[in-house]
């Protein structure tokens, strides 16, 4: 009994040690949520220290279980952890929890060197990517794991709330993950019973055990506070190898706040310092020095170094074994691990010919796709319900399904769990992974876009039917404000290319944007293949630096130098050719630029910029079938844009294209009228 009494007095030491580094670094910032973690930290704690197989002095191990914090709002709650475990995580961080230059902000953000496994904050996001993260390890267990060599073997933990359980995302992505069978997502339920508004029961009153029960996972239900019941559950949970597992617990948010507990109060707002000095009395802990550690504590969690670092040594000892009987294998796993590729697969981009005649660019980026697929094994992907339309089924490389590991996976119609399953499956970067839905469809996703962007996911988004030009689907399906929208997201690449030998070059340039999502946007309607030989204009290859000259101006007309600019993406350079074409005939010296993606072609240097749009030039003209929004940087005060006003039509894509003036006889009459308005003077 007296063993048993000292290691709970060790337990809620350690427990203890969790709750009060989160509220000091609240209370030192002035700003936080100190609620979550005083109430998660008896779950943390027993996950930590004694479940899960990780190595803080190699925060890369590769076969590592993950760790989520789901509910990232208690970022406070994943620095203490990470700190007390011996990652590098120095006390002087925790801080300066919330201030500028730190590595520890208000919701935690990408840092593998740290050992953050990914962004959470934005509810159900997180949940979403522990989804992903498991469809890695099925995926690398199923193609590098031989007889006697285990490499992948991992479990993902993640930590979610009641605010997780809400959000839309989290159920689309629990029903993906009870369909492929995911016994390796194990998540920590926080059933706190508390929001910022005050208690669930205001707006959230369902059976989460009942809907997680139906979405084929394996549930348990549980004291939160209890060490051994969680540590039991998490055993349960590691057995069942058939079904996700959700472990229900019961907690207290603000645990030990004398006045706070079990109430909103706790939920986002330091306790103050009466509340935080009553808090600390209550559970026995010094007031004084804040950031307290005691060594005894920290022995416990700095274990997991020891621990870690033998777990791989063993992992290394065994690949190298592997290495001797499957070199070939050895070698490509070593490549990824390292962040590198075969670039044998760039051999095999196909070409085309002017005279192979028009071809769709989703069908264009359909050939790509199976042309490079059996050189990228790392590459995975699918569409949320949208194969046949958006192309991308990799043939004969088989599908993601339970009993069935090949590439080609069925997001079904779940975009939004989708992109933030991409995440996960991105994380640790082993895996590239795609997903294809149509453009106006990038909206219920958009929430898993802005984090693979700011994280520095690679993802790649195969986005079809890119304008009005899908035609007589209507409104309801015809983007028009998404290209601008998208563009307005930082580091996230959106590449529209014109033709064929372009969606090879986006293609390209997507496989090796290792820090960079990016968003290749397609037609429906086929395109003719640009004859760039006829029109003196560089090879699709410059589509790398996002916008390059495609029409050159004849050397009869001003000496080879424009006076009129056309300036156009996608579908839109055909019509920008047709309407060089006419400008030309009528004495015009004019120069067509294909502009397939604006963030290649800002990252240029100033004198490259120029020479592709002359600062002297000052007509000129941008199309394409959306917003006008952002072209007008381009095209200046003088300028004009044809772009899209109002929500498309339905009719077919021919009618609608002459419709919204984009013809090429509209094209000419714009740019004369630019032209005459501007002068004809290049000094």
């Amino acid at each position: 009994m007296t063993n048993v009494n000292k290691s709970k007095e060790l337990d809620d030491l350690c427990i203890n040690t969790l709750r009060f580094l989160a509220v000091d670094g609240v209370e030192k910032a002035n700003s936080g949520h100190p609620g979550m973690p005083m109430g998660d930290a008896p779950m943390a704690y027993t996950l930590w220290t004694r479940h899960l197989r990780h190595n803080p002095k190699n925060s890369r191990f590769a076969n590592r279980d993950r760790f989520v914090l789901s509910a990232g709002h208690g970022s406070m709650l994943l620095y203490s952890l990470l700190h007390l475990a011996g990652y590098d995580m120095p006390i002087e961080e925790l801080k300066n929890f919330r201030q500028w230059g730190s590595h520890t902000p208000g919701h935690p953000e990408y840092d593998l060197d740290r050992g953050i496994e990914t962004t959470t904050g934005p509810l159900g996001q997180g949940f979403a990517n522990a989804v992903g993260m498991a469809i890695t390890e099925r995926y690398l267990a199923d193609r590098y794991n031989k007889p006697g060599f285990t490499l992948f073997d991992y479990n993902v933990y993640a930590i979610s709330g009641d605010g997780d359980m809400m959000e839309g995302i989290s159920n689309e992505a629990a029903s993906m993950a009870g369909h492929l069978e995911l016994g390796k997502v194990i998540c920590l339920y926080s059933d706190n019973k508390i929001t910022i508004e005050g208690p669930t029961s205001v707006a959230f009153t369902e059976d989460v055990a009942k809907r997680f029960d139906a979405l084929k996972w394996h549930v348990q239900k549980i004291d939160g506070n209890d060490v051994e019941a969680v540590s039991a559950a998490i055993e349960a949970a590691k057995a069942e190898t058939k079904k996700p597992s959700i472990i229900i617990a019961r907690t207290n948010i603000g645990f030990g706040s004398p006045n706070k507990q079990d109430t909103a109060g706790v939920h986002g707002s330091p306790l103050g310092t009466d509340e935080m000095t009553a808090a600390k009395e209550k559970l026995g802990w010094p007031v004084e020095p804040r950031f307290y550690v005691p060594d005894q504590a920290r022995a416990v969690f700095m274990a997991s170094c020891k621990t870690g670092a033998a777990l791989e040594v063993q992992w290394q000892k065994s690949f190298e074994g592997y290495a001797k009987e499957h070199p070939e294998l050895a070698a490509e796993l070593e490549a990824r691990l390292s962040g590198n590729n075969s670039d044998k697969w760039e051999d095999a981009l196909p070409e085309y010919k002017p005279e192979d005649g028009g071809v769709a660019t989703r069908s264009a980026s359909g050939n790509v796709l199976n042309a490079i697929a059996e050189d990228i094994p790392v590459l995975i992907g699918g569409s949320a319900d949208l194969s046949p339309s958006n192309n991308t089924y990799m043939k004969g490389l088989g599908d993601l399904m339970p009993g069935e590991n090949g590439r080609n996976m069925h997001f079904g119609v779940r975009e939004h769990a989708m992109g933030a399953v991409m995440n996960g499956m991105a994380s640790g970067g082993m895996i590239i992974p795609y997903g294809g839905t149509f453009l106006v469809f990038s909206d219920y996703m958009r929430g898993a876009i802005r984090m693979a962007a700011l994280s520095g996911m690679q993802v790649i988004y195969v986005f079809t039917h890119d304008s009005i030009g899908l035609g007589e689907d209507g409104p309801t399906h015809q983007p028009v404000e998404h290209l601008a929208s998208l563009r307005a997201i930082p580091n996230l690449n959106v590449i529209r290319p014109c033709d064929g030998p372009e969606t090879s070059e986006a293609w390209r340039a997507a496989l090796k944007a290792k820090g960079t999502p990016t968003a290749l946007i397609l037609t429906r309607q086929k395109l003719s293949i640009a004859d760039r030989a006829k029109y003196g204009s560089s090879s699709a290859g410059d589509l790398a630096r996002g916008g390059y000259v495609i029409a050159e101006t004849p050397e009869n007309l001003n000496g080879g130098s424009p006076r009129l600019i056309l300036i156009a993406s996608g579908s839109e350079v055909e019509l920008a050719i047709g309407a060089y074409d006419k400008l030309t005939e009528q004495g015009v010296a004019t120069r067509v630029v294909s502009m397939p993606c604006v963030e290649f072609f800002e990252a240029q240097d100033a004198d490259y910029r120029d020479a592709v749009l002359p600062p002297n030039v000052r007509a000129r003209v941008a199309i394409e079938a959306g917003s006008a929004q952002g072209w007008h940087k381009y095209v200046g005060l003088d300028g004009a844009v044809i772009g899209v006003e109002g929500f498309g039509a339905s009719a077919p894509y021919k009618i609608l294209m002459e419709k919204y003036g984009f013809t090429v006889g509209n094209i000419v009459g714009k740019a004369t009228k630019v032209y005459a308005k501007a002068g004809v003077s290049t000094t």
